[in-house]
């Protein structure tokens, strides 16, 4: 519980930032109603899957607000982070959050989000999108062979040095990708330390929180954040993720994994296209 009120902190203190400095921020030419749609879809993503909604958000602020990737990846991290908070609260009210899985999961994660911060500006986004896109495409292929976990993580020496570097990973992902991790977390807690598909979502949930704090505060000191677009977005997510919370808490764990695996083989694609149209872009570049 003391993870959760730490969290909560961190929250309010990052909302705080989001209003205190939204005239200071970096002007966008996001329009408001398209911007809100976003926020709404991401927002029941997060509350249905246990993850930040960062896929949508990220494409969402290219295609609507002409970001550049840089921005667009900061700019979703600081939406994430209110809206998984949303998410948080109607899992944990079902107590569908494994706490103690959590703390591990959050050891790594906090430094991955430092880690993937800085990274940012010097690894190729093209290489590191085509080996995120293999590693979610395997396990989709797991979730769906495989769809039997339930419970809750066994604790012991292994498991909580393997949740560390599970959250180091997804820490790493988070700040280089904009993206909460929850796309990572979710079927390793699955698969490697068999958890309830419902139980890994909302503890997803909770690293995610002070993971995309880490990675905003980080993502400000190197001007990659617009602040504005980040607050429009959360603004409809959050009302949307308690919806999608309530969804997850009654649906079946066959149907939540049938989905969820669908939901990383859609991630997996959209990355590699991102990929391949930034290598046309290189080579049109050389060309010119």
């Amino acid at each position: 519980m003391h993870l959760f009120h730490g969290a909560l902190t961190q929250i309010f203190f990052v909302r705080g930032t989001l209003l205190h400095n939204r005239t200071n921020s970096a002007s966008s030419s996001l329009p408001t109603g398209p911007a809100l749609l976003v926020g709404l879809a991401a927002g029941l993503l997060s509350g249905v899957f246990g993850v930040g909604g960062g896929i949508l958000i990220v494409p969402g602020l290219v295609s609507l607000a002409r970001m550049d990737q840089r921005t667009s990846h900061g700019t979703s991290l600081a939406a994430v982070l209110p809206i998984a908070a949303s998410s948080l609260v109607t899992y944990w009210v079902h107590d569908h959050v494994d706490w103690p899985v959590a703390a591990w999961l959050v050891v790594g994660a906090v430094v991955g989000a430092v880690a993937g911060t800085a990274l940012l500006n010097v690894l190729p986004h093209r290489t590191l999108a085509v080996a995120f896109s293999v590693v979610l495409l395997v396990s989709a292929i797991r979730l769906f062979i495989s769809m039997g976990a339930e419970g809750r993580g066994a604790m012991h020496l292994a498991s909580a040095i393997a949740l560390v570097v599970i959250g180091l990973v997804t820490g790493i992902l988070s700040g280089l990708l904009g993206v909460g991790g929850g796309v990572v977390m979710v079927p390793a807690m699955m698969m490697l330390l068999h958890v309830e598909g419902v139980v890994a979502k909302g503890t997803s949930l909770a690293v995610i929180i002070p993971t995309a704090a880490m990675g905003t505060w980080r993502n400000r000191s190197n001007d990659n954040v617009d602040l504005r677009a980040a607050g429009v977005v959360a603004t409809s997510g959050i009302v949307a993720a308690v919806a999608g919370g309530w969804i997850a808490a009654r649906m079946s764990d066959s149907v939540s994994n049938f989905l969820f695996a669908t939901l990383l083989i859609v991630v997996a694609v959209r990355l590699l296209l991102q990929a391949r149209r930034e290598s046309r872009s290189d080579v049109t570049a050389v060309v010119e």
